[in-house]
């Protein structure tokens, strides 16, 4: 990974926001219909009974300077789109597009403002944590054999590591839709998408028509924190992944992304001032 300055985060224009917002959508709307894929639908049959990857992520965390009702709103869009997600099937060939299964979150739909992540700011927004998913689906397919054929990475990092029990820039942002989270089946097997919004946890499996021949270490290289000219503060890593057979012999080590953030916090915290929490 190449050292070099991060230049000055742009703000844009509200209008130019907007433009570009519609322009985008209305190219990957296209994309869909016209792009010649061939994407995974909800399906019973054939059976995947082999559980291949699994993870689970807490649904309420408290984070400085989020209000908590954000997060429970969140909650109520975790479900609506778990019962759009839970169930997409990929036979040899096909692609899941998180967005095209998911479709609009709007309030026409069900959505509610939850907690949205803009330009490094929690603010509230209809169809807010969806990327809660997003995240959860990334690294689950980190550990499969699938391809990640769309993936964006969060331009900002905006809460300090105290809990954190992944490396940093393992998830995948979302915005609705073309900022996609998109993974193709090339292998000859089928995969089926398992999610539960539970009680306590947001729950995901990946499982497969076959036993999966290996399994994968994800971790990282190259961390760092540098001080920029503008006078704040990015980070950097680099992420890859061990590849081992099912007997734990290594026969592989595989690039997954290089990853970039503008810090939104100091990285001098103190691992006591990071896992402060403030009362609801």
């Amino acid at each position: 990974m190449r050292e070099g300055m991060t230049p000055v985060p742009v703000r844009r224009r509200a209008l130019r926001l907007w433009l570009g917002t519609r322009y985008f959508r209305a190219r990957r709307w296209l994309w869909w219909r016209l792009g010649g894929v061939s994407f995974a639908r909800r399906r019973t049959d054939p059976p995947c009974p082999y559980r291949c990857a699994a993870h689970a992520t807490p649904l309420m965390r408290r984070f400085k300077d989020v209000d908590m009702w954000m997060q429970k709103n969140k909650v109520k869009n975790l479900r609506l789109a778990v019962a759009r997600l839970d169930g997409m099937t990929l036979l040899p060939g096909e692609t899941l597009s998180y967005w095209r299964s998911i479709g609009n979150p709007s309030c026409r739909k069900g959505y509610v403002e939850g907690m949205l992540l803009r330009n490094g700011q929690v603010v509230p927004g209809v169809g807010g944590g969806l990327c809660q998913c997003s995240n959860l689906l990334y690294w689950m397919t980190l550990h499969t054999p699938l391809t990640i054929t769309e993936r964006h990475r969060h331009g900002y990092d905006v809460f300090p590591d105290a809990d954190r029990t992944q490396p940093f820039g393992s998830g995948a942002t979302c915005f609705y839709n073309y900022l996609d989270l998109m993974i193709r089946n090339d292998t000859p097997h089928v995969w089926r998408l398992s999610l539960r919004v539970m009680d306590a946890e947001l729950e995901g499996a990946w499982q497969c028509s076959a036993p999966q021949a290996f399994r994968y270490e994800v971790y990282e290289k190259e961390h760092r924190f540098q001080g920029e000219y503008w006078g704040g503060y990015t980070r950097h890593n680099v992420l890859f992944r061990r590849v081992f057979d099912m007997e734990g012999v290594p026969v592989g080590e595989e690039f997954v992304c290089e990853n970039h953030a503008i810090m939104m916090y100091s990285p001098m915290l103190s691992e006591r001032e990071q896992a402060a929490r403030p009362q609801e």
